[in-house]
């Protein structure tokens, strides 16, 4: 990959670490499912008006917002609320690499490799140890909140990866302006199943006062994972997957717990404990191993093999 495509995804990589601490103070002033609606209509207002449609089906796109943005900010946003610490959402999100290893072998026919199996086991043992070894703060139902948003983004980088790979196919060049494309339109997906679950969980009255009465935090949080977060992040995302095989894009998102880490513990003092500590370091390895990013000892692989992220 490009080094200037790298130092976007390293950008990339700064502004979703940051995104959970930016979440966290959202929530505490908006219920979470009305939150995460009204950060879909500012992605897709005025943008929808200005961005073409992806060149993919609709109906493709907007599966991929389903998995994408519905499905992992509905969740993640929840268990933030549930007292789920950012920094620790940051590190448990990144089970999303070894789930995508998992999820692509099924639906890409994309077989692991022995190191990526390794990795698939490294990281499934990190997650144990740092669920069962959880501060007492954190609640059960808040981390596997979390590892379902996880699991969500995984498929929706499987579906993305799809997508691209097609395109290819038909020699179709994806362009920075189509990762774009596909996050604002995904977005449609969005606002109104969220706007309806936050009027069944909160009722009328706190959704209208929400609405009516919004804090500058509030307002603030929006803003950042809206246009940051949504916009630029995964706008740059969509594009580099398209671009280049998962395998070179998804292991920069071993930054986003160092940056939400060091976010967390510089603006709210969170420590993680040993556990949580241990547990990570052996997820972040078993994200390296199957994503490649710590090369296996023994012979190479043969040219041509078929790798994780590349058409099959």
């Amino acid at each position: 990959m490009p080094l200037r495509h790298s130092l976007l995804a390293v950008l990339v990589m700064i502004i979703w670490g940051t995104n959970f601490l930016a979440i966290d103070i959202g929530v505490d002033d908006v219920p979470p499912a009305l939150f995460v609606a009204i950060r879909f209509v500012v992605v897709l207002v005025p943008a929808i008006f200005l961005v073409p449609r992806p060149a993919a089906a609709m109906k493709d796109v907007l599966v991929v917002g389903l998995f994408l943005s519905l499905g992992q900010f509905g969740l993640m946003y929840t268990a933030i609320w549930l007292d789920m610490p950012p920094g620790l959402a940051s590190l448990v999100l990144q089970a999303q690499v070894v789930l995508t290893v998992l999820f692509a072998s099924v639906a890409l026919r994309e077989r692991p490799t022995t190191p990526q199996l390794v990795g698939v086991l490294l990281g499934a043992a990190g997650l144990v140890i740092v669920g069962l070894g959880r501060s007492a703060a954190t609640p059960g139902l808040a981390f596997l909140l979390t590892l379902g948003a996880a699991a969500s983004w995984a498929t929706g980088n499987v579906i993305v990866r799809r997508l691209g790979s097609a395109a290819q196919v038909t020699g179709t060049r994806p362009t920075p302006l189509a990762g774009l494309s596909m996050t604002v339109w995904s977005a449609l997906v969005v606002p109104v199943p969220m706007f309806a679950l936050a009027l069944v969980l909160d009722g009328p009255a706190a959704i209208g006062y929400s609405l009516t009465h919004p804090t500058w935090a509030a307002v603030l949080s929006t803003l950042y994972t809206a246009w940051l977060a949504s916009l630029v992040g995964y706008g740059i995302w969509n594009t580099l997957l398209a671009r280049h095989r998962a395998s070179a894009v998804v292991p920069f998102t071993m930054l986003v717990p160092v940056v939400g880490m060091t976010a967390a513990w510089l603006a709210q003092g969170e420590v993680p404990n040993g556990a949580e500590v241990g547990g990570g370091l052996l997820l972040l390895l078993g994200v390296a191993v199957t994503s490649g990013l710590l090369r296996w000892p023994g012979r190479p692989g043969r040219p041509g093999r078929p790798r994780f992220g590349a058409s099959a």
